[in-house]
C-alpha cells in the first residue's frame, strides 16, 4: 500500500529564515572558533565529561574538529531534508487539505532542532577549550538535566501540537 502524499513547496516565514541564518552563523562561528583555538591547545584535550562536569575522557586536540564536522553535516542534511517534507514521518494521514500546515510544522521542527544542536555543539566546544586551558569546565549536572529534559519535552510538545493542529 503506497501513500502518495502531496508534493508542495512550503513557503518560508520570517522565523524560518531567522532560525536558518542563526544556525548557519553558529556553524561558521564553530569552525572559526575551533581554527583559532586549536593552535594553542595542548596535544591532549578533554573529550568527555562526567555528570559533575569533570573531564573523564581525553584525546588528541584534532578531535576538536569532530563537532564542527558533525555540525556541517547536520546543517546540510537537515536543510536538504527540509526540501522534501512529503517524506517526513507524520502521525496523521497527509492530504491536500492538511499538507501545508503539517509540512510547515515538520520543517520548522527540523530547523529548531538544528539550531539547538548548533548551540549545544558551540557550548560543548567552549567547554572543551576551557577545560583544556586548565579552567573549570562550565559543563555540570544542570547541563545533562537540561539536555535530557528537552529531549523528553520536545516529543511530548510535538505530539500534543500535532493532535491539536489536525483536529477537525
Amino acid at each position: 500500500m503506497k501513500n502518495e502524499r502531496p508534493k508542495i513547496k512550503v513557503p518560508l516565514a520570517p522565523i524560518d529564515v531567522i532560525v536558518d541564518m542563526l544556525s548557519l552563523a553558529l556553524v561558521v562561528m564553530l569552525i572559526i572558533y575551533t581554527a583559532l583555538q586549536i593552535q594553542d591547545m595542548p596535544e591532549t584535550i578533554p573529550t568527555h565529561f562526567n555528570f559533575k562536569g569533570e573531564a573523564d575522557g581525553f584525546g588528541s586536540k584534532h578531535t576538536m574538529w569532530l563537532l564542527p564536522a558533525i555540525g556541517i553535516a547536520m546543517f546540510v542534511g537537515f536543510n536538504i531534508l527540509n526540501r522534501y517534507p512529503h517524506i517526513h514521518n507524520y502521525m496523521v494521514n497527509i492530504t491536500e487539505e492538511n499538507a501545508l500546515k503539517n509540512y510547515r510544522f515538520s520543517t520548522r521542527i527540523l530547523r529548531f532542532v538544528t539550531l539547538f544542536t548548533m548551540i549545544l555543539f558551540a557550548y560543548i566546544q567552549y567547554s572543551i577549550v576551557s577545560a583544556a586551558n586548565g579552567n573549570h569546565s562550565p559543563i555540570g549536572p544542570w547541563f545533562v538535566t537540561i539536555v535530557i529534559g528537552l529531549s523528553i519535552a520536545l516529543p511530548i510538545y510535538i505530539f500534543i501540537h500535532t493532535k491539536k493542529m489536525n483536529r477537525l
